[in-house]
């Protein structure tokens, strides 16, 4: 078991490794030996009743496409929702997610917006830096602001919004042995 994140499991047998994690009642696992996987799939099999779904594609908003020569982890669906979800389809795109000049302080100025709206904006975009690591800083720093949300901070999280309309379609690559 993992000592970071407790539903990450290892497996070391000489040279060989098998990972799972854990998420509510599903499963993804993977390791460097077919016969280990299919060991694994017995022994859980046995003990669950279970479905194998073969090779990793979607998991937990995550789109997974596998080749022998790489692996890629986007969000493309799941931004497209959230840019339907908060009324930004029509929005024109903007090309960064936060401004040169924006200097986010403790006290921010304007009225008082929607708190629940607010959070929900930031809890999806937060969902989101899973697979994009371009918005962390500007998500991060509209989070961190979530008491009180005033309409400046709005205003952030609307321009990273419209920062995904441009991008929604980027890419995690990872080459084969990376």
């Amino acid at each position: 078991r993992g000592k970071i994140d407790n539903t990450l499991f290892l497996m070391k047998r000489e040279q060989e490794l098998l990972i799972i994690q854990v998420y509510v009642d599903d499963i993804i696992f993977g390791a460097t030996s077919e016969h280990l996987c299919d060991e694994f799939a017995t022994l859980m099999g046995n003990e669950f009743e279970m479905s194998m779904m073969e090779e990793l594609n979607f998991f937990l908003g995550l789109q997974i496409k596998q080749t022998p020569s790489s692996t890629s982890i986007c969000q493309e669906k799941y931004t497209k929702e959230l840019l339907k979800k908060f009324h930004i389809v029509d929005s024109k795109h903007i090309d960064t997610p936060m401004g040169t000049n924006s200097k986010m302080g403790a006290v921010e100025a304007g009225p008082l917006v929607n708190q629940t709206m607010y959070r929900g904006i930031i809890g999806s975009l937060l969902y989101l830096t899973a697979s994009r690591s371009d918005i962390v800083f500007s998500v991060g720093m509209c989070a961190r602001l979530q008491a009180c949300p005033r309409e400046s901070l709005l205003k952030a999280a609307k321009r990273i919004l419209r920062y995904l309309k441009k991008t929604w379609d980027l890419v995690m690559f990872y080459p084969a042995g990376d």
